[in-house]
């Protein structure tokens, strides 16, 4: 299907029978009548304080009205706030941030008039029901790592599942209703407020498995599930979305459902990469465990050329000797192309001793060393260790000091560390963020030189990073058909690597001391993203995009996020979302709604 094509099924199919085809807000404003809009605190239909009163009691006392550290500067709470402005933990436990403080010209993070902090399912299905009766704007947050802010939202009812947090371990878990018809396997149940920390110390950690989830510790299951999801080691287990064997999830109508191949398929489907937030709330994923490598390690180091001509040298040999010795399950994580002329490297690897990744990558670094054009800015560095201990916060401690940071705060779980190199992310303000997924085609030997030009050229602009394990050609067959059974856009099956090029600034949360985002630099910045993503375009002009990597101003972002699979998914949110209670940016079915979600949009 050529892009034409899919963007005429896009706009017809999800919406037949029983709805002309006549535009796609067109389609969704027909669905209802009633669920024309939503309301804000002081309109007409805006709860009563009795109507809250009674959700409040509904929810076993658990309505909260939240209210951000920096609303009342200076003060204890604001001190505090400041003092962990760059613990992930810390912003995770306030109901009223989020982990991105915001986007130039496109979000602030804001806080929801009400929130439910919910503690069951039954917490999450009562909050459900009462934004539908009362038209709410309904916003869910577990991990808060959205850098689109479909997280947040003012004048909003958020369900924040952050103390739905369990983590249990099966020895033979079998869907509910695939009994007789499938095996049973090894897996691990996980409710929607757990953090990928918490998976690993309990997977790999003590129960010496793997589950394929997040590379930052701190992101939230159940979104990354939902938004397809890849960690460092996706090139050898596939997607985490698809490792999915079953979710409880409440829809629309209030409703805690089970998917999963035998019960609901077709919301399991759309569960698996179709986007958080747009076809229900997950409260708990139960996902596939496997038997864990002998070994994970790292490669790190930086090399810099002495001209811009050694430079494309070196981007030409680090293309090449990716494509014959690292485009494969072993490999993933990034190389990094620098404006400075400088090759950046922070590659991981499973099942390969010390020894012989080492040997691996040998003869690159002779070459480099040999040639007389380039200089280590850092020494290159190959590491291996026992793969149980990849996440064990006490061993990193003992032999590996200052590659976690631990959550500072008095009482804080001893298991709960983030990646050093990920800290910068935390409450970061972003000016612009764009990503591209590389088809493989592009390191076949007569186009290598082509993706070279283009990467050099890209990197005039803006630093490029290649995310190798966010693409999954070169993967085993089996996670390839696994990948190939969810949403996420195909094109992920067919690429080497994901391209990110992105730029930020410091936290900038409302109301917060010293905050005080310097815009004209951000759209400076952001003009140069764009065109050194436009750069690198020229060799694959139709790439798609990863829905939690993206632009926020993503043009044609149905086709980019989801390719072919987008009718199917309009054609799930349909089915268990007719009003469009559930709203997101650029979310399934979001095109009927005005940009903050409040205003069905008029045929």
């Amino acid at each position: 299907m050529n892009r034409r094509e899919l963007l005429k099924a896009a706009l017809a199919i999800p919406f037949l029978p029983g709805v002309m085809a006549g535009g796609i807000g067109r389609a969704w404003a027909g669905v209802t009548s009633v669920f024309g809009s939503r309301v804000r605190p002081g309109e007409p239909g805006w709860p009563s304080a009795a109507d809250w009163d009674e959700l409040h009691r509904a929810v076993g006392g658990r309505l909260l009205k939240p209210q951000s550290p920096f609303a009342h500067c200076p003060s204890a709470a604001c001190d505090e706030a400041l003092k962990h402005i760059k613990n992930p933990f810390y912003i995770g436990d306030q109901p009223a941030l989020t982990q991105t403080s915001g986007w130039a010209d496109a979000w602030t993070s804001r806080t929801s008039a009400y929130a439910v902090a919910a503690e069951s399912t039954a917490d999450v299905a009562a909050a459900v029901r009462f934004a539908r009766q009362h038209r709410l704007r309904l916003v869910v947050k577990g991990g808060g790592h959205s850098y689109q802010g479909t997280s947040n939202a003012p004048d909003s009812l958020l369900i924040w599942t952050r103390h739905m947090n369990a983590v249990t371990l099966h020895d033979a878990f079998v869907g509910q209703g695939c009994e007789g018809m499938q095996a049973p396997q090894a897996a691990v149940s996980v409710q929607a407020g757990a953090m990928w920390i918490d998976a690993y110390d309990a997977v790999t950690t003590h129960g010496g498995r793997y589950v394929q989830g997040g590379g930052c510790t701190t992101v939230g299951v159940a979104g990354l599930i939902q938004s397809g999801g890849f960690g460092s080691f996706s090139k050898r287990f596939g997607t985490a979305a698809s490792g999915l064997l079953e979710a409880e999830i409440v829809t629309a109508d209030g409703v805690a459902r089970i998917a999963n191949a035998c019960t609901n398929p077709d919301l399991f489907w759309g569960i698996k990469g179709g986007g958080g937030g747009s076809l229900g709330v997950v409260t708990r994923l139960t996902l596939r465990t496997h038997a864990l490598p002998e070994f994970f390690g790292a490669v790190f180091g930086e090399i810099k050329a002495s001209s811009d001509a050694a430079y494309r040298t070196l981007i030409a040999r680090a293309m090449s000797f990716y494509q014959s010795d690292l485009f494969n399950p072993h490999w993933g994580e990034q190389m990094r192309f620098r404006g400075s002329n400088v090759l950046e490297l922070s590659m991981v690897f499973q099942g390969l001793s010390q020894q012989q990744a080492l040997a691996i990558w040998q003869p690159f670094l002779d070459w480099v060393r040999a040639s007389g054009d380039y200089t280590f800015v850092k020494p290159v560095q190959v590491l291996a260790l026992p793969a149980q201990h990849f996440w064990d916060a006490e061993f990193f401690r003992q032999h590996v000091p200052g590659a976690m940071i631990p959550d500072d705060r008095d009482g804080a779980p001893r298991n709960h560390v983030l990646w050093a190199g990920d800290q910068g992310q935390v409450g970061w303000f972003i000016h612009g963020f764009k990503s591209a997924w590389l088809p493989a085609s592009l390191l076949h030997e007569d186009s290598q030189a082509r993706l070279v030009d283009a990467i050099f050229a890209c990197s005039r602009e803006w630093d490029v990073e290649f995310h190798f394990n966010k693409g999954l050609a070169g993967a085993p067959p089996e996670a390839i058909a696994a990948s190939r059974d969810t949403a996420t856009n195909p094109q992920v099956l067919d690429a080497f690597a994901l391209a990110i090029i992105a730029g930020d600034g410091s936290p900038a949360y409302s109301g917060m001391p010293g905050a005080n985002p310097d815009l004209a630099m951000a759209r400076h910045e952001s003009a140069s993203i764009s065109r050194a993503m436009d750069a690198l375009l020229k060799v694959t002009p139709n790439a798609g995009a990863y829905v939690s990597e993206s632009d926020y101003f993503q043009r044609d972002w149905q086709h980019a996020f989801w390719g072919t699979n987008y009718p199917r998914l309009a054609t799930v949110k349909r089915k268990y979302d007719p009003e469009g209670l559930f709203f997101v940016h650029h979310g399934v079915g979001s095109e009927a709604w005005s940009a903050d979600g409040f205003a069905r949009v008029s045929s």
